[in-house]
């Protein structure tokens, strides 16, 4: 199955050309075999191991293709492979207020939390911490509020240290505003990790408010791989992925979120 959408971008007042993007989700077992059939084919790749994804180059270097692995699939040339690979990973969910994170072992949850705290300013809809850069902390309201917002950073480092002191964790799948990254790693309960750690994953998608639910239908996209490329490098996709399939006709990524 694939999927299209536009992108014009533009440099001052010069419009760039229009370039319509695909995208095609795989399995995890048909992202390993890609992934094998990238790594003895023809075409010079490189692994970006920040956004877990393999780039396809031209003979000039140039990136052409964006083939984002599944995060249960080890990095290429971990010497690891997919059947044995154990994959250990923390999915973190944070918005204003909101947050859902849990720990899984090779796709599967095994452990989750989910904390709400009393950080938005009900009437704006502004959350305390963006409402204190304009107009302070001297309203009663206003303190009860940014006294939640230290709390409810306490809370997800206290659930994250747990689990780092339980497991060995070889990812961390984010989705937090820069906002409140400040806030994550400032807390006086210290993260297992710093801003700098090689092992984080941004998710490379939209999140909506976090519940429970919401990070197990995150966790089904990580569990996907997915190519990303243009229209008119359709018909290296088509010989890239020969007798391929993608996922069934009636999975559609709308049903993630």
């Amino acid at each position: 199955m694939w999927k299209g959408y536009a992108r014009q971008a533009r440099t001052g007042e010069r419009a760039l050309p229009l370039y319509v993007f695909m995208n095609r989700f795989f399995t995890k077992e048909k992202s390993a075999d890609l992934l094998h059939t990238i790594q003895t084919g023809p075409l010079p790749y490189a692994y970006d191991y920040a956004k877990h994804r393999i780039i396809l180059l031209d003979d000039a270097g140039n990136e052409q293709v964006y083939f984002r692995l599944p995060l249960v699939l080890p990095p290429p040339g971990s010497g690891l492979t997919v059947e044995k690979a154990q994959v250990n990973y923390i999915i973190l969910l944070i918005q204003s207020g909101n947050c859902a994170l849990g720990y899984f072992e090779n796709g599967v949850n095994l452990d989750h939390k989910v904390f709400r705290s009393y950080m938005v300013r009900k009437k704006q809809g502004k959350s305390q911490i963006k409402y204190l850069k304009t107009k302070g902390k001297s309203r009663a309201g206003s303190r009860v509020r940014l006294g939640e917002t230290v709390e409810f950073f306490e809370n997800i480092n206290e659930r994250l240290q747990a689990y780092f002191k339980a497991h060995q964790v070889h990812r961390i799948a984010i989705s937090c505003s820069k906002t409140l990254i400040p806030y994550l790693f400032n807390s006086k309960v210290p993260t297992p990790f710093d801003k700098n750690d090689p092992r984080l994953y941004k998710i490379p998608k939209h999140m909506h408010t976090p519940i429970y639910e919401v990070m197990l239908d995150a966790n089904r996209f990580l569990l996907r791989g997915e190519l990303i490329y243009e229209a008119s490098q359709q018909a290296l996709i088509d010989a890239l992925l020969g007798e391929a399939h993608d996922l069934p006709d009636d999975w559609e990524e709308e049903d993630l979120f």
